[in-house]
């Protein structure tokens, strides 16, 4: 038994040597100070116990870095997650690009001169109107407006008003006929030729374009900030003009996308007047028929829109809060006062529609435009029939040649209308005067088609900044969600 235990008090040792944290006395302090000193502590090369692993082993494993099963269904979750997101949005975005795309004569719901009348005090006239062409000047310039671009459809008949129903085609929706996106939407899902289904229509190429560009404009941020910003200078806010340049680089390189993207919405639902199948179709379609890339990136009829529509969002977006909380006069910023910096930013964002909107239009209209041997697009709402020669003739032409005053009421209802009140008035003079809604400033001038779709934008604007707001995130560079 002796043995054994002098055995066993050989083997024992104190760990109090090792691992107490109780203050020694300075003998013993001086003592581990020197074996300290004479030898360091050695670490285990083994990594340290995670307790993650043993809840969830298969995130990932130290040996093998990132498991690839979860992370194909982290990016399955995302692209579910930003598809639905397209999804919800992607009516409101149909009908606001149908609406800027329409084109909305000026002559829309006049009478006809080639009409015959149906009135019995106008057909007193009929002899009068063929000589008509004896007083007028042969020199003249036509009146911009439909009568003036009248082409032979393919049955070989000639339109003589968008508002004729008989020489319509079936897959154009009546012109006019909706005055805002939720009218749209509700116009498109009523059509014979479209139908609710057709309000999804590029939903694929919309999320396409979404998730590139949130993927890529931070990536050529960051390179461009590396590159062209010295290491040496420190910044609080980073220079302006990298993510402008960043947008507008990643704008361009996706710019073919969102070419297939208009022209898939614009096309007719219907499967015989369909001009693509599909966006891989309507790719290779524009390839072939209009220039290949050179023609697809470098044309200036879509060169130029690109360059104004990706440089002046964010452009505007990162000048227009800034300045007006300067008017205010205490020092506003996002750290500081973040509310009032939203404010500052909702309103920026709403003067910038006002900038940057003609210009979204201008583009959209600019790329339903077909070049080389490519056929015209069959769309579903009243195009212009005779092309653009570039963004500065299209602006005007929509400020001279269309009107804004919708939905418009066709000619004959208008005529029916002032006879029953003649009758009414059978012993006055002349016919009343015509009604108040001819009278507006709006039948007269085409401002308005450059702003379809104010309302929309600016109200999801404010909606985006109420949910940020209540919901109290702080995300400064996040962005303002647009429709």
């Amino acid at each position: 038994m002796s043995s054994s235990s002098a055995s066993l008090r050989g083997l024992y040792g104190d760990p109090s040597s090792a691992w107490s944290f109780v203050q020694p006395t300075p003998a013993a302090a001086s003592n581990s100070t020197a074996s300290h000193a004479r030898a360091p502590p050695q670490w285990s090369s083994r990594p340290p116990h995670n307790s993650i692993f043993d809840l969830s082993p298969e995130l990932a494993d130290p040996s093998d870095g990132i498991d690839p099963i979860e992370l194909v269904k982290t990016l399955a979750a995302s692209a579910i997650l930003q598809y639905t997101s397209s999804a919800i949005a992607m009516p409101w975005e149909v009908g606001k690009l149908l609406l800027q795309v329409q084109w909305v004569p000026r002559d829309a719901g006049e009478p006809d001169p080639l009409e015959i009348p149906d009135d019995d005090d106008d057909a007193l006239s009929d002899s009068s109107n063929d000589n008509d062409s004896y007083f007028t000047d042969p020199n003249a310039t036509p009146r911009i407006g439909f009568s003036a671009s009248r082409q032979p459809d393919e049955q070989g008949h000639v339109r003589r008003s968008v508002l004729e129903e008989g020489t319509r085609p079936e897959y154009i929706i009546p012109v006019g006929s909706a005055n805002g996106v939720w009218g749209m939407m509700r116009r498109v899902g009523h059509f014979r030729g479209e139908g609710w289904l057709a309000l999804w229509k590029g939903l694929l190429t919309s999320c396409m374009t979404e998730v590139l560009s949130s993927t890529f404009q931070p990536m050529v941020r960051s390179v461009l900030q590396a590159l062209l910003v010295p290491t040496s200078a420190v910044f609080y806010h980073p220079p302006m003009f990298l993510p402008v340049l960043s947008h507008l680089i990643v704008g361009f390189i996706l710019s073919p996308l969102d070419l297939i993207r208009t022209r898939l919405i614009v096309q007719s639902f219907t499967s015989r007047h369909r001009t693509y199948t599909g966006p891989f179709n309507a790719f290779t379609r524009i390839l072939r028929e209009e220039g290949g890339l050179k023609g697809i990136y470098l044309h200036p009829h879509l060169l130029i829109p690109t360059i104004i529509d990706n440089i002046l969002p964010p452009f505007v977006s990162f000048v227009l809060p800034g300045l007006l909380a300067s008017y205010v006069g205490a020092q506003i910023s996002v750290d500081s006062h973040p509310i009032a910096w939203g404010f500052a930013e909702l309103a920026g964002s709403c003067l910038g529609l006002l900038i940057t909107l003609p210009f979204e239009t201008v583009r959209r209209r600019l790329q339903l435009q077909v070049r080389g041997t490519a056929s015209p697009i069959k769309g579903c709402v009243e195009l212009r029939p005779a092309p653009y020669n570039g963004v500065v003739d299209a602006f005007w032409h929509i400020l001279t040649e269309e009107r804004s005053d919708l939905p418009i009421t066709a000619e004959k209802e208008k005529r029916k209308r002032r006879l029953s009140k003649g009758k009414e008035r059978a012993g006055s003079e002349e016919a009343p005067a015509p009604d108040g809604e001819e009278q507006s400033w709006m039948r007269s001038t085409g401002i308005g088609q450059l702003y379809r779709g104010f309302g929309m934008r600016l109200g999801a604007s404010v909606i985006v900044f109420a949910l940020a707001l209540f919901s109290g995130g702080d995300e400064a560079d996040g962005g303002w969600a647009e429709l």
